[in-house]
């Protein structure tokens, strides 16, 4: 099965990583105007299923599946693979610069990846759930979590959402 080569593929080279966000894009994404309308809604729809049910499961430096742990690009790569068949890199930066409109936080939907920068630039990814809310694999340890977009730190550091479907 595609999705079983695909995870297999992934934890090998997570293991190869010298970092959680250090590898280069493995696949772009397909363009939006491949799925229908109707279609863009049910991914996102799976993308948000998908990503809320893998709250709690522990954070892992690199990590990018439910049984080894999730990185914040980890995660966000294996949700859009499993739940929506799209492959993204595992780099937050490299995410960020996926093309599309960049979004205020006003104008997220459920679905929708937000990226946060300190320092340089883009440092971590989640995904946006719905009435403010995100899911993310904390950068400083702890498990996958549901955090508010107006926290006093993600406030701060919110640069943009980018919606991918």
């Amino acid at each position: 099965m595609a999705s079983r080569s695909f995870l297999s593929c992934a934890v090998t080279l997570s293991l190869l990583l010298l970092g959680a966000c250090a590898s280069t894009p493995r696949h772009s994404r397909p363009s939006q105007a491949t799925l229908s309308p109707a279609e863009a809604v049910e991914a996102a729809n799976a993308v948000l299923f998908r990503a809320m049910s893998l709250v709690g499961t522990p954070y892992r430096y690199g990590g990018n599946t439910p049984a080894s742990g999730f990185d914040c690009s980890g995660l966000v790569a294996y949700v859009f693979q499993d739940a929506a068949g799209l492959a993204l890199p595992h780099q937050s930066a490299a995410m960020s610069a996926l093309g599309g409109r960049k979004l205020d936080s006003d104008a997220l939907q459920s679905g929708d990846l937000v990226f946060f920068a300190a320092g340089r630039g883009i440092s971590h990814v989640g995904i946006y759930v719905g009435e403010g809310r995100f899911v993310h694999a904390p950068n400083s340890g702890g498990t996958v979590r549901l955090d508010r977009l107006d926290g006093a730190w993600w406030r701060e550091h919110f640069a943009f959402g980018k919606r991918v479907f």
